[in-house]
């Protein structure tokens, strides 16, 4: 059995601090005793980029928004998604998780820091999006754990009515609001429904083959 090696430790405002492992080739971030994610599991991170993008009503020049670099599936997929018109802002928290994007797992993330149509934004994506009135087609959030998170509980404002309604404000007519979770949440569902978005709750797979854990993404379009 391969033992986990720790490359690294980063903390996070108001909650518990992050840790950066090595299993054999496979990189892990965690939690306490909780894998938030690992290298072998990409699958439903970029599903979220990529269903998104399908929904999108005009992905040439599209002006996204993803919360939560994580290890940068997401970024990624949706990059090969869009046209070279396209604007993605990434809204990251832990400065540490970048750092290790460029050092560490710099292999992994494959220069998708450097792409000339992102825009790093280091700080809470909840502040990007309330200084964003209706300015993105669509907001991808992949934060801490989903609604129901494990990383520090100012996450919860995201996923209650007054950040739904915040999101709300920062998309264009038609725009899409995308949420991962790593579970099923009924009475989120019918959250997003009160906020007036027309939902659609899908069920991916954590894996790209199509195995691993069920994951849920939530897609919410507006007007």
């Amino acid at each position: 059995m391969q033992v986990r090696e720790l490359i690294d430790t980063a903390e996070v405002p108001g909650g518990e601090a992050l840790r950066l492992l090595r299993r054999g080739d496979e990189y892990i971030i965690a939690i306490g005793a909780s894998e938030l994610m690992s290298s072998r599991m990409s699958g439903s991170e970029e599903a979220l980029a990529t269903m998104s993008c399908e929904r999108l009503r005009n992905s040439k020049n599209a002006r996204l928004l993803i919360g939560g670099y994580g290890m940068g599936f997401t970024l990624r997929a949706a990059l090969a998604a869009l046209g070279p018109d396209a604007q993605i802002t990434v809204a990251e928290l832990v400065p540490a998780i970048i750092d290790w994007a460029r050092g560490p797992m710099a292999a992994l993330a494959g220069g998708c820091l450097d792409d000339r149509r992102v825009n790093l934004v280091i700080g809470d994506v909840a502040a990007t999006i309330a200084d964003a009135p209706r300015r993105f087609d669509a907001i991808l959030l992949d934060v801490d754990n989903g609604p129901d998170g494990l990383v520090r509980a100012e996450n919860d404002r995201l996923y209650s009515p007054v950040g739904l309604a915040a999101a709300k404000a920062a998309l264009r007519p038609g725009g899409l609001l995308a949420i991962w979770s790593a579970a099923p949440d009924v009475r989120f569902t019918r959250r997003l429904a009160a906020a007036g978005y027309r939902v659609d709750e899908v069920h991916v797979r954590a894996r790209a083959a199509g195995k691993g854990a069920r994951h849920v993404i939530w897609f919410a379009q507006t007007d």
